[in-house]
């Protein structure tokens, strides 16, 4: 890796803590709702509501980012899909999602938990994630050395607004909306390494997500995994070992971005 110029990073779960963010404004936005002495809420779904807990919010949140994974896949593997960017996905899933729990209305319109400009608020949620706490430092060390640049599926400008409510320092921020497809497509990893002007053989992806390590790898990338909690399970790690397409390896118990710039030779 003694050529390497920059470090790319996937942001949603890697860079940020996703489910926290989430889940908690999920409840927050839902006590705020239950809290209207009003009628517009129907009596079914105040009852249904208010019988949530935070982890059924929890549950419900993790529903929401696996609609996300599938969205983006299709996406990937069929190019005739007509394009939509994650904010148009992440609104449509909320909406589904509501109504599938017994929290809105299939017309979107009054009687839900929240109404249509609230539901629309509300999925803009993921402009606003925050970060692990070693992302802001280790991107700090990083950035001494290398490009940083995000390669993520989220759309520009909510990646965007998530490097500015984080203070995330990317020196760049790259998504597939640049390439009109998603990662995994081998189109995204080339692309991102062609507007840099390097070889994907200087680029190193950086990921909490095994499947997307293995596709940059398949694209000449060197690769960086680091552990988050509940973004892998288990058997893919060991799986992964085997293959052997992880470059360098980040457990659970070290610093994240700061343990990956000591590993290449930063002092933090």
């Amino acid at each position: 890796m003694e050529d390497i110029r920059a470090l790319l990073f996937d942001v949603f779960g890697t860079c940020v803590d996703w489910r926290t963010t989430v889940t908690n404004a999920l409840v927050q936005q839902c006590r705020v709702a239950l809290m209207r002495r009003s009628a517009i809420i129907t009596n079914d779904v105040r009852a249904k509501a208010s019988a949530m807990s935070n982890e059924d919010w929890g549950s419900f949140a993790q529903e929401w980012r696996s609609s996300y994974y599938t969205f983006t896949r299709s996406l990937a593997a069929d190019s005739s899909l007509n394009w939509k960017t994650v904010d148009d996905h992440h609104l449509e899933s909320l909406h589904e999602l509501l109504v599938k729990h017994g929290l809105g209305r299939e017309d979107g319109d009054l009687g839900g938990l929240w109404n249509k400009d609230e539901v629309k608020e509300m999925s803009l949620i993921w402009h606003k994630l925050d970060p692990w706490p070693d992302t802001v430092a280790g991107l700090e060390a990083l950035n001494t050395r290398y490009e940083t640049c995000t390669l993520s599926n989220g759309n520009i400008a909510l990646l965007k607004d998530m490097q500015q409510h984080g203070g995330m320092p990317f020196k760049h921020i790259y998504s597939s909306e640049l390439f009109n497809s998603y990662k995994p497509n081998p189109a995204i990893y080339l692309g991102a390494a062609k507007r840099l002007g390097l070889k994907p053989s200087q680029c190193v992806m950086v990921a909490a997500h095994l499947g997307d390590l293995e596709a940059a790898k398949g694209c000449g990338y060197h690769t960086v995994y680091v552990e988050r909690s509940q973004e892998e399970e288990k058997k893919n790690e060991e799986e992964a070992r085997k293959k052997g397409f992880v470059d360098g390896w980040v457990s659970i118990d070290e610093k994240g971005f700061v343990s990956a710039a000591e590993k290449l030779g930063i002092h933090v």
